[in-house]
């Protein structure tokens, strides 16, 4: 599990960076329109048409959706990388350098399939439901 802590303690702390100069960015953005259209701004276009994604127009997020088969695709995805390691890898629980670098390999390529797999599930659901829509 050496391989994976260094890239994921940047990306996490990179996309927070990013996270935190979009609030900004947007919040200045909002600002500069709220203050340009002041007193200008009729209301009547906007009735109606503003939701937030529940219960206005019925239109959903799908981000737990996306999220909870992401996660069941990295869960099958360690499962299956165990279960290969164990059982086409001899003397697998002796351990060596060898051995952990070939089982890290294995759990990575199936950690990615399988999590790459579980958002494709996530994104073939969505595009069912708007079809039904």
């Amino acid at each position: 599990m050496d391989f994976i802590t260094g890239p994921l303690i940047t990306f996490i702390v990179f996309a927070f960076i990013y996270k935190l100069f979009e609030l900004f960015v947007r919040r200045r953005e909002r600002i500069t329109v709220i203050e340009k259209l002041g007193d200008k701004l009729d209301t009547s276009f906007v009735e109606g048409k503003l939701n937030f994604g529940v219960l206005g127009n019925k239109c959903y997020s799908f981000g737990a959706l996306k999220m909870a088969c992401l996660m069941v695709g990295i869960g099958l995805g360690f499962l299956i990388g165990f279960s290969i390691c164990s059982s086409c890898i001899p003397d697998y629980y002796q351990g060596g350098y060898h051995i952990h670098d070939i089982a890290g390999i294995v759990y990575a390529a199936s950690l990615f399939v399988f999590g790459g797999i579980g958002l494709l599930v996530a994104f073939f659901l969505e595009m069912k439901y708007s079809k039904k829509q």
